[in-house]
């Protein structure tokens, strides 16, 4: 293609089939790019023979008998004049210090790069193939091998001359050769031998699959992946074959090594080249196709495929056609497969055009993803390989997603991604935030704007609250709760939000928010003034945080209308700084609210508001008649006679009886039980309490010609009063109800209290006698007596300093202790001694309980 000769670096990417230029979702394996430069110069006028790669430069062969060395761009480092015929061959060793070369004129030399070894010969045939040993460096490896119609090994005596010998011959040709360690393979019309150097013997014979094909316009590719595993491609066919070693016991007249063909498969396409990938091959095929139009077979571009071998068949993973120059007349002969092992390169030679096939990395990769507007993976790829990519910036990915996102219309996802992308950079903020108003997105990036690291300039903010201010009050009101007072001017939004006020004055929304916007500006008074308008609950929280209590004294009316019980835990909690009667002097208008403040302060504490509890008295009565009786008996400062007034005022019975039982009338508040509540369990349970034998008196006068009443006292008087005293005043043949089992209970209970006491007086006695045996025990225990005791009389030791003199102690149950004649000597009424101190300090006497003497 002549028009693609003036672009010598443009990527071979772009020159796949038409067919193939679709979207594919499949990322390409590798990546192509013409070797130019110094190549571009020769094949203008020359054309490619033959190739060879070693890691530090590179060998090119033409149809003209010239060899340039060359560097990985291309660039030419040196230049030899072999023949004036095509070079059909070169070969160099492991080193990269020898060279072979052979031409169609058959002209072999080997000479050193560096040095002044050299070897020329001239056959009367053409020699097509050269291969030096790999390790032609040292002294013993002076080897080469040379192919026509046989295959000669050279070899450099000790007297430095070179001697040859026939390895093969007969079978036509020698087209292709490769050695490796001490291994070589050819190949020649008949198949594929491996030679053993070492042991001199040919170990193998690999027979050509397709014997049909001109082994000239079809030659064998061979390519050693390690020192034992050699690949064969010839035609459609490709064998992967193991060297290995024979058993000791299999040897008799064989080789010590045979060949395993490990895997076989065919292609689509004829063989051109081979090499290995790791575990799989780069296979580069020549392509025939029919033309759909004329039905005429023409040469289609080369195949660049990456396979997996299996043991009979093939996975392909890749495949690429590549557009090199001239491709339209090469034969299968004129592509070559070169290879760098130690950089996974791969060369395509054709005479016309050298191509460099490498596998894609990591910005590659990348490459691929954007182009196929895969963003996130491109950005998730690039975070993670972050320190290997080079022609990449995650931040020029990430601002490139954004771009797309809003491209697509998802601008709340791009709005999202800005926080991870943008990061701390404000400016870039700032660019995206007009970016998005200019699409009139401004709402979508709202909830992602950095709020503290970064701050971005306060019209940025000011400019989406008035966004969302023109057209979404909630949302607005939502910014303002979220985002801290400083990031704008506050002055300038309260201005706004009190222009708005004008058009719709009862906005609740805007009201709640222009309340929070006097906080943010520490005007609390106009804020809890909206608050009491709008009866909001953050009133107390205001009140709270900003101590406004200076400002709610005459306030309290509207705060206990809106929430009496917040409002009086409020005022309870801060009575040093709103006090108790500037409360009920506010309060006093409104008793109902009166009253909760004063029960909540007397359930807190009773003494408080001591001087309320008469006024409470009138409240309790009129807005909480269950907790005034409650109140009745907690409160120990309430005028009970006022009490009692009020009370029987509005004719509350239960309330009454207890203020006169607690005045000491007693038998008056009975009276009103049996006569106003006729409640006879109610008169028996308060006889109980009060314990007083006139009123159990009073009670069985007044039921003694009530029998429901005689029964209830049948059932539970026999525990208080002696039952006899009220059955000998019942009137004979008067019906009572359930007389026979209130008569039996009395009897119950009766016999009950027998127990009670014969139990509790046998545990009595049983307790009198243990500590009896106990106190026993312990009199009879010695006490210890040494020169530590003292006296409690004199004070002086109890035992005398010189032991040999008598003396005579006495020693009490308490363990005070006394010299004899310190004693008091007993009287004749009361022989027995006691404890003197003891005695005196009324723990009671304690008798002598040893005499010492000596």
């Amino acid at each position: 293609m002549a028009e693609a000769e003036g672009q010598e670096t443009e990527s071979l990417e772009e020159s796949t089939d038409e067919s193939e230029e679709e979207e594919s979702e499949e990322e390409p394996k590798l990546k192509y790019e013409r070797l130019s430069n110094g190549v571009t110069e020769i094949l203008q006028k020359d054309a490619a023979g033959c190739m060879t790669v070693h890691d530090k430069f590179l060998a090119l062969g033409t149809h003209y008998g010239k060899v340039y060395l060359l560097d990985v761009q291309g660039n030419i480092t040196q230049k030899f004049d072999v023949s004036p015929v095509k070079i059909n061959q070169i070969s160099l060793d492991e080193s990269g210090e020898h060279m072979g070369v052979c031409s169609e004129d058959g002209k072999v030399q080997v000479f050193g790069l560096y040095s002044g070894e050299e070897f020329h010969e001239t056959f009367d045939c053409p020699i097509k193939i050269i291969a030096v040993n790999p390790h032609f460096v040292r002294t013993s490896c002076k080897q080469f091998v040379t192919g026509g119609k046989k295959l000669l090994l050279f070899e450099r005596s000790w007297m430095s001359r070179w001697k040859s010998c026939v390895l093969h011959e007969g079978e036509g040709n020698i087209r292709s050769v490769k050695w490796r360690g001490h291994l070589i393979a050819w190949a020649n019309n008949m198949g594929v031998k491996i030679f053993d150097v070492t042991s001199k013997q040919r170990i193998t014979n690999v027979p050509r699959d397709d014997i049909s094909l001109r082994p000239d316009m079809y030659p064998c590719s061979l390519c050693w992946k390690d020192n034992v595993t050699l690949i064969i491609g010839w035609g459609t066919s490709v064998k992967i074959c193991s060297v290995k070693e024979r058993h000791a016991s299999e040897m008799r007249d064989l080789p010590s090594r045979y060949v395993e063909i490990v895997s076989q498969f065919e292609t689509e396409f004829y063989i051109s080249g081979l090499a290995p990938l790791c575990d799989q091959l780069v296979v580069l095929s020549y392509v025939k196709e029919v033309s759909e139009k004329t039905e005429r077979e023409y040469r289609a571009r080369p195949r660049l495929d990456i396979i997996q071998p299996l043991p009979e068949t093939c996975e392909e993973i890749s495949s690429d056609a590549l557009t090199v120059r001239g491709f339209q007349e090469n034969e299968c002969r004129d592509y070559h497969l070169e290879y760098s092992e130690g950089e996974s390169l791969f060369y395509i030679v054709s005479p016309r055009d050298i191509v460099v096939a490498k596998e894609r990395d990591q910005d590659d990769h990348i490459d691929w993803l954007l182009e196929k507007k895969k963003y996130e993976e491109a950005l998730m790829a690039a975070e993670i390989s972050q320190k290997n990519i080079k022609r990449h910036k995650i931040l020029d990915i990430g601002l490139a997603y954004i771009n797309h996102l809003v491209e697509k219309g998802e601008y709340d996802i791009a709005a999202r991604k800005c926080q991870k992308i943008l990061g701390k950079n404000a400016a870039l903020w700032e660019y995206e935030v007009y970016k998005f108003k200019e699409i009139g997105q401004l709402k979508a990036i709202s909830p992602y704007l950095p709020r503290g690291d970064p701050v971005l300039k306060p019209l940025i903010y000011e400019m989406i609250l008035h966004e969302f201010l023109e057209s979404d009050y909630e949302g607005f009101a939502t910014l303002i709760r979220e985002w801290p007072g400083d990031l704008y001017n506050n002055s300038v939004i309260v201005q706004a939000v009190r222009d708005h006020l004008k058009k719709d004055s009862q906005n609740r929304t805007l009201l709640k928010t222009l309340a929070e916007l006097y906080t943010y500006d520490k005007n609390y008074g106009n804020a809890l003034e909206i608050y009491l308008t709008l009866r909001h609950k953050d009133v107390f929280q205001l009140i709270h945080k900003h101590n406004l209590f200076s400002s709610i004294k005459d306030k309290i009316v509207l705060l206990m209308d809106f929430d009496s019980e917040k409002a009086v835990d409020m005022l309870l909690d801060n009575e040093d700084k709103i006090s108790i009667k500037k409360v009920v002097e506010e309060l006093e208008d409104r008793p109902e609210l009166q009253h909760v403040y004063l029960h909540k302060l007397f359930k807190r504490d009773h003494h408080k508001g001591q001087r309320y509890h008469e006024k409470q008295i009138s409240l309790y009565a009129e807005y909480d008649r269950p907790n005034l009786l409650p109140f009745l008996r907690d409160s120990t400062h309430c005028p009970l006679e006022k009490a009692l007034e009020i009370c029987q005022q509005r004719n509350f019975v239960e309330e009454t009886i207890y203020l006169l039982s607690r005045m000491g009338n007693s038998r008056s508040a009975l009276k009103m039980i049996t006569e106003e509540l006729h409640d006879v369990d109610k008169a028996i349970e308060f006889a109980k309490e009060q314990d007083d034998g006139e009123l159990w008196e009073d009670l069985i006068l007044y039921s003694i010609d009530k029998p429901p009443f005689i029964t209830g006292l049948l059932n539970n008087i026999g525990t208080h009063v002696d039952p006899i005293l009220l059955i000998h005043r019942i009137k004979e043949g008067m019906e009572i109800p359930n007389l026979r089992d209130s008569l039996v209970k009395i009897l119950q209970d009766y016999n009950l209290q027998i127990l009670l006491r014969e139990g509790c007086k046998k545990i009595l006695v049983a307790d009198s006698l243990s500590l009896l045996k106990r106190m026993h025990r312990t009199q009879m225990k010695g006490v210890l007596v040494d020169e530590e005791n003292i006296c409690e009389s004199c004070l002086s030791p109890i035992l005398p300093s010189d032991a040999a003199k008598p003396f005579s102690v006495v020693a009490f149950h308490c363990r005070h202790m006394f010299h004899k004649e310190c004693l008091p000597v007993p009287s004749m009424n009361s022989p027995a001694q006691f404890c003197n101190i003891c005695s005196a300090k009324h723990r009671g006497p304690g008798s002598a309980i040893l005499e010492l003497k000596k």
